[in-house]
Order: structure tokens, then C-alpha cells, then sequence
């Protein structure tokens, strides 16, 4: 299935929430705290790995993976859009920025902090 815009699974999360009924309960704070939850599961996959372990081989922790991540999607595109933030626009002004933090010559290959660079 071709990828839709983000645009689009935004009317579509919107949609599905206003059939059900379910705008009143997604407030901020509660979309936070199930995004938290959310992104939390997806960790539990990688808990007792040892670190560098490869654990997404298996075909059913692929599809446990893609359910988790579609989890942490659809309630950051719906916590957005009930901010009024345009994902994508925020994610292009925070790449600049980080650019600016992490300078190539400085941060290549270095996984510290921007104001320890």
C-alpha cells in the first residue's frame, strides 16, 4: 500500500475520532500520556537486549514493531493537530537548528551533547 501524506492520516485520525466521539478525551495531556505509553511499548521490545542486537529479524517482532510505531504515529499527528502544529514544518525548523548545534566538524561521529561539542 502506498504511503499517504501525513496530511491525509491527519483527516483520517480526525475523522475516526469524531465517529466514535472520542475529540472531548484527546486533550493534550492525554494524548501525551498515551504517546508516553505508547512509546514506552515500543521500548519493551528492546528492554533485555543486548545492546547493538539485531531484534527486528523475526517477522512477527516486525509486525509487533510496525503495530507499536503505528501507535506512536497516529497519537503525534493527532496530539499535533490538536495543537495546531504542522509536524512537518516543525520537524524542518528543528533540523535547521540542530544543524546549527551540531556542526559536522565538530559532532561526525560523536554521540555528545551540543553543549559539551
Amino acid at each position: 500500500m502506498a504511503s499517504d501524506s501525513l496530511a491525509n492520516l491527519r483527516e483520517r485520525l480526525l475523522s475516526f475520532a469524531r465517529e466514535r466521539g472520542w475529540e472531548q478525551f484527546h486533550t493534550p495531556k492525554n494524548l501525551c500520556c498515551a504517546l508516553s505509553v505508547e512509546v514506552a511499548e515500543l521500548l519493551e521490545h528492546f528492554q533485555w537486549a543486548p545492546t547493538g542486537a539485531d531484534q527486528t529479524r523475526d517477522e512477527i517482532k516486525q509486525e509487533q514493531l510496525a503495530d507499536e510505531i503505528a501507535d506512536v504515529l497516529i497519537y503525534v499527528v493527532r496530539l499535533a493537530d490538536v495543537l495546531g502544529i504542522d509536524p512537518i514544518d516543525a520537524a524542518d525548523k528543528k533540523l535547521v537548528r540542530n544543524a546549527l548545534k551540531y556542526p559536522v566538524d565538530r559532532a561526525k561521529g560523536n554521540a555528545t551533547k551540543y553543549s559539551e561539542l
